[in-house]
């Protein structure tokens, strides 16, 4: 039974291309489905969620025309513009702008809606009791062999759409959901970053390969460091890869530069650093390119490529209007630092000094890719 849920949760997509707009879907299937989602959590134990299912085609073609209004053109745009560039939303706008052209052709459209309106008070009690809802009624759909998607761009023309519905005031519409069996149904997970590298414990930004009941360098604990940048990637990865510019930002590296013989960012290519700290002093560190791949990510490990003191990582992720969210993180260990003298002398106080060296990167860090926002964003 884990086994059937757990394929459920990490199968259920949205789903564009592959609904079938020819099979009918039975009103007692999407029903069903309804009674489902609602055993979900609400505030209070509250009975506010209701459904609007649109079985008229002429709703339908109505619905259809709103959202196209709001987003049709430019998911065709998209789709035009990426087409055979192998860009990482290439396939996403093909799949939106096919949704957006035969929207009116799906044998149902499902709206969630909750008594209520936002106050932006941020006090719990509304979104939080419908959006589990609407997530529910999703993978009830994918056990059956039925797809849809979580859409919202209706919601730019709330007024209209609640006119066309009949919605009272006092409802908020919470998103669309195209209804229909899908073709096929060998879904597959999606790439996704493993929970240990978005999993904080008891600090935001601290993170650790593995857990253990008493916490060591093996345990590969690390910092992440993120933040969105109004730029492109290209011109953020100029930054990343210029090995010295941190050093204008952190309190401890004082200089880095490429060594001799090195000629810029390419695996294999090795960076010589010097440190300052005030209870160590000053030592200087040669390093390994092991991660370069133009404009994504770019790694480098401390000491011995192969059993590293740390490693360091810039990945950088593409946006909406073209902008970039910088992710900088560091995993110390597994291989001997300027740390390791500190944990023989005391081991019983290793996770301490982990602790207190995880605080002293997030700041250094926080300083960085906040130096290399400005930067880019410069101008």
């Amino acid at each position: 039974m884990i086994n059937d849920v757990d394929t459920v949760l990490t199968t259920t997509r949205s789903v564009r291309l592959r609904l079938d707009l020819q099979r009918p879907v039975p009103d007692e299937v999407i029903l069903e489905c309804i009674d489902l989602a609602e055993q979900a959590p609400s505030g209070g134990n509250q009975s506010s969620r209701r459904w609007i299912v649109l079985r008229d085609p002429a709703q339908k073609a109505a619905m259809a025309e709103i959202y196209w209004s709001n987003v049709g053109e430019f998911m065709v745009k998209g789709r035009e513009r990426t087409a055979g560039t192998g860009h990482p939303n290439e396939r996403v706008m093909r799949s939106a702008a096919h949704l957006a052209e035969h929207l009116a052709e799906v044998p149902a459209i499902v709206i969630p809606t909750i008594w209520g309106i936002h106050d932006n008070s941020g006090k719990p009690g509304l979104f939080d009791s419908v959006v589990q809802a609407g997530w529910s009624f999703m993978l009830a759909l994918r056990s059956r062999g039925l797809g849809t998607a979580w859409t919202s761009a209706h919601l730019n023309s709330g007024n209209e759409t609640a006119k066309l519905l009949g919605i009272p005031e006092g409802v908020t519409q919470i998103a669309m959901f195209p209804v229909a069996w899908t073709v096929g149904t060998d879904f597959k997970r999606a790439p996704r970053r493993p929970a240990h590298e978005v999993t904080y414990f008891d600090r935001w930004g601290e993170v650790w390969e593995h857990r253990a009941d008493t916490l060591t360098l093996a345990d590969g604990p690390g910092v992440v460091a993120e933040i969105d940048i109004d730029a492109p990637r290209d011109k953020v990865w100029s930054l990343v890869t210029d090995v010295g510019l941190p050093a204008e930002f952190s309190s401890e590296l004082h200089h880095a530069s490429w060594a001799e013989g090195s000629d810029g960012p390419v695996l294999g290519a090795q960076i010589v650093g010097t440190n300052r700290h005030d209870a160590i002093g000053e030592w200087q560190t040669t390093s390994h390119v092991v991660a370069c791949d133009e404009p994504t990510a770019f790694a480098w490990n401390v000491g011995d490529p192969d059993d590293p003191g740390a490693r360091w990582r810039f990945d950088l992720e593409p946006l909406h209007g073209r902008r970039t969210r910088l992710r900088m993180s560091v995993t110390l260990g597994p291989g001997p630092s300027g740390l390791s003298p500190a944990i023989e002398a005391r081991p019983d106080k290793e996770t301490a000094i982990l602790t207190r060296r995880q605080g002293e990167h997030r700041a250094n860090m926080h300083a960085t890719v906040a130096g290399i926002k400005a930067r880019a964003e410069e101008g």
